[in-house]
């Protein structure tokens, strides 16, 4: 699945973006915020990453933003499923340089519309760990509403933390807004 916005072009991660993956995920700070990323994370990592299968109702796209002469690998984003048959969650993260711009919301919001109305889900679930904020705000931005907290595991940190879990009612008339692709 490809998305393209006014900065970003969202695409299927490819063999040959391996090097620029690992250089841009390859980050303690990136990895720790994340649940299932391995650390150090390794060119290994990402070629595993890249060439595995995705799900049957699994969206897995790296972004780029095109804002210089060349395309820029600045993160990824994903809707997929922890267990099967359960609830779809929207996952993303950014490299450190590319935080601070609006790209997280920007590439959400693309995502939400493929969520909506390339998988036709109406409802989305997603958390970030307490200990990022940041990624709380971009959450709420895209109109996901706090349902309570809980424990997740981290491999990078090698241990639990506090989470905030959200939610978002797709098929609401009032988060209709969300899915225009301007930041």
């Amino acid at each position: 699945m490809f998305a393209r916005t006014p900065r970003l072009t969202l695409r299927p991660g490819w063999p040959e973006d391996a090097a620029a993956l690992t250089q841009a995920i390859a980050h303690y700070d990136v990895a720790c915020m994340l649940s299932r990323l391995p650390w150090p994370y390794t060119k290994a990592d990402a070629e595993a990453w890249l060439t595995r299968a995705p799900g049957a109702d699994e969206v897995n796209c790296l972004i780029f933003s095109h804002e210089h002469a060349y395309p820029e690998l600045v993160g990824a984003i994903s809707i997929l499923q922890r267990d099967p048959g359960g609830a779809h969650e929207l996952g993303y993260w950014l490299t450190p340089s590319a935080r601070g711009r609006g790209y997280a919301t920007e590439a959400g919001k693309a995502m939400l519309g493929i969520a909506r109305y390339a998988m036709g889900l109406d409802r989305l679930r997603a958390n970030h760990f307490i200990d990022n904020p940041a990624s709380g705000k971009v959450l709420a931005k895209l109109g996901f509403r706090p349902t309570g907290e809980a424990m997740l595991h981290s491999i990078a940190r090698g241990a639990e933390a506090p989470c905030a879990t959200l939610e978002l009612d797709l098929a609401e008339e009032a988060h209709g807004a969300v899915f225009s692709l301007a930041a």
